[in-house]
């Protein structure tokens, strides 16, 4: 499962890089998330709908969740699913987008 606790460790292993959105946005990268079994892409939304500033998962789509907590949060998506960012329509995983900034 990807998990919240997943988020926290990534965002650890690359701060100071442009793997992490504080480090990113001025190049226009958005966080984002992809399934790599079916390639869908999406872009980390707040939940209203609005594109969030770093990797959040609420607002992923319903058939990528896996878990939920008593409030109806999105805690777990499938394990096919990993943070990366969008910057002109083209995914980049993390490690691709700390080399690009």
């Amino acid at each position: 499962m990807y998990t919240n606790q997943r988020l926290r460790v990534e965002n650890e292993a690359y701060a100071g890089t442009g793997g992490v959105s504080q480090n990113n946005h001025e190049a226009r990268f958005l966080p984002a998330f992809r399934d790599k079994d079916t390639g869908r892409v999406e872009v980390a939304r707040l939940e209203d709908g609005q594109p969030a500033p770093m990797h959040i998962l609420s607002g992923l789509p319903d058939e990528w969740v896996t878990g939920r907590d008593e409030q109806g949060c999105i805690v777990a998506v499938r394990d096919s699913i990993i943070a990366g960012f969008v910057r002109d329509g083209v995914f980049y995983t993390r490690e691709e987008a700390a080399v690009l900034t």
